[in-house]
């Protein structure tokens, strides 16, 4: 089974990086968003198997006690986590696959799958970051100063990732993240099984 890239995404909230993700998804065919699992509630309009893949608590301990999970997490008493099987049903279908997920499931899935492409979406500065938090009109500010205490904790885990994309202006972040995909698609980890195919083929 041929290697797929797995692009990891992280950033604080309000940093753009939902924008970024569906961007490059509409620009790169053969890239899809991993479906992670979750024992939360469903919300507003979303839907089972497209924005997660919604199971009870009982069900989720089961799979993560049969080690089915790449990465897990308990967020706000909430867990999620992505399927092995998932990422392996990507790579015999050809895709690859753009995880969204915090820095504590990139760790993780890095362990795992050390080929995986870490990027960190970082603000142009803290400032800003609190400006788009605001404009939102959505959070209290107890809830706003603890996503920005949140966002310099995340930030401060760089050294996890193998990029870091500064989303100052949004066409050159999207760019830039373009073009970091595009590379990973030409990695040794990706092309291995292809180039030792190539010299078999020439004996």
């Amino acid at each position: 089974m041929a290697k797929g890239v797995l692009l990891i995404l992280c950033g604080p909230s309000g940093v753009g990086k939902t924008s970024l993700s569906n961007a490059l998804l509409e620009s790169r065919q053969r890239l899809s968003l991993s479906i992670s699992y979750t024992t939360r509630d469903r919300r507003g309009q979303e839907v089972d198997g497209v924005n997660y893949n919604f199971i009870d608590e009982d069900e989720f301990l089961a799979m993560r006690k049969s080690e089915q999970f790449a990465e897990w997490a308990e967020v706000h008493g909430n867990y999620y986590g992505t399927s092995r099987q998932i990422i392996e049903n990507a790579w015999r279908e050809g895709r690859d696959l753009l995880f969204d997920i915090d820095y504590q499931g990139a760790r993780q899935l890095k362990e795992v799958y050390p080929e995986a492409t870490a990027v960190l979406v970082a603000p142009p500065d803290l400032e800003t970051l609190e400006e788009r938090l605001r404009g939102r009109g959505t959070d209290s500010e107890e809830v706003i100063q603890r996503r920005l205490a949140a966002a310099r904790h995340e930030l401060k885990q760089y050294a996890l990732f193998d990029y870091i994309v500064e989303n100052k202006e949004f066409q050159k972040a999207q760019q830039v993240l373009q073009a970091i995909y595009d590379a990973a698609r030409h990695s040794r980890s990706v092309k291995r099984r292809w180039l030792e195919e190539l010299l078999e083929c020439g004996q």
